[in-house]
């Protein structure tokens, strides 16, 4: 017979029994679920809402469950449709009567939402570990090769040279934000639900408080309403989640061009590639590619919550259900794309002649040639005129701005000057970008330092 069964005449409908079952996915909260009962069992005991011995028993007997669950000797029933009704269905069969006393002053809906809370919160610092291992990784590539000449690109089109060493601290930067947002989601969540019951508490004198500290949140929630209806926690973890899929799926798609033959500015470690099966040439990125393709993954986790929720009356309802699966898919997904990508951005080796030869092309220092005249005192727009028919000139003839011959400046403005070609040179493009946040080496160096100093709090 079901926990609720005493308003009903009838069994349920074995398609209905099927249908609200949630056993099937919300089995992985037993730790939790377990964890916020004895709390509970605890406070009614302390606030004398059932004798101390009763509540010592129901936490020996939970205590019992939860070693027997991870032990593999517990196999839980659809007919108790969901982990609360399992634990306590398994609890009064040990126990007897005094384990019907665990649900004194609390619902489902409070339980529920506290176990939720509470996997969330442990789940969080696990993905923040691994971005920040894979921060310590793009640290490592960018000391490697502060001096790494390559294009930057805008709409795809080379545009100005960089460094590799600036292009890994560009990510880094971006997976900082990830890891604060996903700190900041931590500490909003941190509130208690459990004591709201249903939705109006109860008339049992519980202390929200003790149960709170108990299970390490820094206070209850403060309305009971809002705390059995509110998912924000989740639908924020999924926001963050896809935020951070979508960096690393920008950054796989800047691996998937890089290493192919069209640019072939990095090579993959065969460890992190695979082959094709009629094409024996192929090295195919394919974490690179499931890495992408699984944001769209996360993705639909967030639009899946933020459709079951934008419509719900307050407080609970079963539409709520349905909360866990996309929650649970994105964790899973997530903690499975970051370590190996992290792995495989390690393991790549990086081509510096390969780079250096592309950036040598496409006229990406012509904004350097129109700033040489600027400090020789042309106005910038008149200069921009200039570079743009030099450009010109050189797709005619197959030069570059570097081949030119210093006849060949003049016969455009006399104020170029054998200094030019120094002043084109790649590497003092880069390096005379010396502001705050650019390519140049001392530049990077502190942008490294930053996220150094950043990831040393984490670890600390």
């Amino acid at each position: 017979m079901k926990l609720w069964a005493g308003r009903f005449q009838k069994e349920t409908d074995t398609l209905v029994n099927d249908f609200n079952s949630s056993i099937g996915f919300d089995a992985r909260l037993y730790r939790q679920d377990i964890t916020g009962s004895i709390a509970h069992a605890g406070m009614l005991g302390k606030q004398g809402i059932i004798e101390q011995s009763e509540a010592d028993k129901i936490i020996d007997g939970l205590k019992a469950i939860l070693a027997d669950v991870e032990a593999g000797q517990v196999e839980f029933s659809l007919d108790n449709e969901d982990i609360h009704m399992n634990i306590e269905a398994l609890l009064t069969s040990r126990i007897g009567d005094t384990g019907k006393r665990l649900h004194t002053a609390r619902s489902r809906n409070d339980q529920v939402a506290v176990d939720f809370r509470m996997y969330v919160r442990e789940q969080i610092p696990v993905i923040i570990d691994q971005v920040v291992a894979l921060e310590k990784v793009l640290v490592n590539k960018a000391k490697a090769n502060l001096d790494t000449v390559m294009p930057g690109y805008t709409h795809l089109q080379r545009a100005q040279p960089t460094t590799f060493a600036h292009y890994m601290m560009a990510y880094a930067n971006m997976l900082r934000r990830d890891i604060t947002r996903l700190e900041d989601c931590l500490e909003r969540m941190n509130e208690c639900p459990l004591g709201a019951g249903a939705l109006a508490t109860t008339t049992y004198p519980v202390d929200r408080f003790q149960t709170a500290q108990a299970l390490g949140f820094d206070k209850p929630m403060d309305n009971s309403m809002d705390a059995v209806s509110d998912r924000d926690f989740a639908l924020e973890l999924l926001s963050d989640l896809s935020i951070l899929m979508m960096h690393l799926s920008r950054f796989s798609e800047e691996i998937i061009l890089w290493c192919s033959w069209e640019f072939k500015f990095v090579d993959l470690d065969d460890a992190y590639s695979t082959g094709s099966s009629i094409m024996p040439q192929k090295k195919n990125p394919d974490v690179a590619e499931l890495v992408r393709g699984k944001t769209g993954r996360v993705y639909g986790s967030l639009i899946t919550l933020l459709t079951v929720m934008k419509g719900l009356p307050l407080a609970y309802n079963k539409d709520m259900q349905e909360d866990k699966e996309p929650v649970f898919d994105a964790i899973d997904t997530v903690q499975m794309c970051v370590p190996v990508f992290a792995a495989m951005v390690d393991t790549l080796v990086v081509r510096p002649k390969n780079m250096s030869r592309a950036a040598a092309g496409g006229f990406i220092n012509a904004t350097d040639c129109a700033d040489y005249l600027v400090k020789k005192g042309m106005p910038f727009r008149e200069a921009y005129m200039i570079v743009g028919r030099l450009v010109n000139h050189c797709i005619k003839t197959g030069d570059t701005l570097d081949t030119l011959t210093l006849r060949d400046f003049r016969a455009i403005s006399g104020l170029f000057d054998e200094d030019v070609y120094e002043a084109l040179a790649l590497q003092t493009c880069v390096n005379g970008r010396q502001v705050y946040g650019g390519p140049a080496r001392e530049s990077v160096e502190k942008q490294i330092a930053n996220i150094e100093a950043f990831v040393a709090q984490r670890e600390g």
